[in-house]
């Protein structure tokens, strides 16, 4: 019986390769491989190092529809040392069901607009396919563009990889765009599917080639508060603490803020 292909699975099935191509072979007390390559796994030492069949690999790579237990896609992820996150974006792949429907978000909810503009920093809303649906006068002072921007294309990832002028006050440009793009697919992963979300990955597909390269290196990193450095043409280097809340009320929505710089607790 030939088991179907399934989007969510070819989606994994291309992690799990990236990720077996990479992997030191002298880790796992293995010899050099064809051409005295010292990295990358073949699909059959996964599996006998896994503990589990060459054929159930195999699907799992191919994007079959089979239904993997937590101890299977646990055994692998050890084996190809995954992070947590990465871990947690192969179970949410592998799992059972539908993938989630998150309702189409064009424009923040009032009291959330509300709420961002009570703040004197820059803060924005992102909704699930990172289109930004809101911002407050702090964030169109440090991005004045995203004003001016067509509804369509306010889209985060899309400006980071198309917009010259965020890539210029991005002095750490090639850092914060692979971290976006790694958040993305981590928060993304099983809604990449759907329209939306899939429409942001082609535009950027053909037109970024920046992020076609970033896309093939398949990182996946769950967001992390952390400083953020930005280069404003009239304030000059600013340095903020970059956060994200996700209202109860609201969860296919996140808050973004970037606060001053030591002026958390403690800090």
């Amino acid at each position: 019986m030939i088991r179907p292909r399934t989007a969510r699975g070819v989606q994994l099935g291309e992690f799990l390769t990236s990720r077996r191509r990479t992997r030191p072979r002298a880790e796992h007390g293995l010899p050099p491989g064809s051409r005295r390559s010292e990295v990358g796994l073949s699909r059959e030492e996964v599996a006998t190092l896994s503990g589990i069949s060459v054929s159930w690999y195999t699907w799992l790579e191919q994007g079959r529809e089979i239904n993997a237990s937590r101890q299977v896609l646990s055994a692998v992820a050890r084996v190809l040392r995954l992070t947590d996150s990465e871990t947690d974006y192969v179970f949410a792949l592998a799992g059972p069901g539908r993938e989630p429907v998150s309702v189409p978000v064009d424009r923040a909810p009032a009291h959330l607009l509300h709420l961002i503009g009570a703040l004197d920093f820059p803060a924005f809303i992102l909704a699930s396919d990172w289109s930004i649906v809101g911002w407050n006068a702090g964030y169109e002072w440090l991005y004045g563009s995203i004003a001016t921007t067509a509804p369509g294309e306010r889209n985060l990832l899309r400006l980071v990889y198309t917009d010259p002028r965020l890539r210029e006050i991005l002095p750490n440009w090639d850092l914060d765009s692979r971290s976006f793009l790694a958040e993305f697919r981590a928060e993304s992963g099983v809604r990449l599917g759907s329209a939306r979300h899939g429409a942001v990955v082609q535009t950027l597909l053909e037109e970024s080639a920046d992020f076609r390269a970033h896309w093939a290196e398949q990182s996946v990193v769950r967001f992390r508060s952390r400083l953020r450095t930005f280069a404003h043409p009239e304030a000059g280097e600013l340095v903020f603490e970059h956060h994200r809340l996700v209202p109860s009320d609201a969860p296919d929505l996140h808050i973004v803020m970037y606060a001053p710089a030591g002026s958390a607790p403690g800090a």
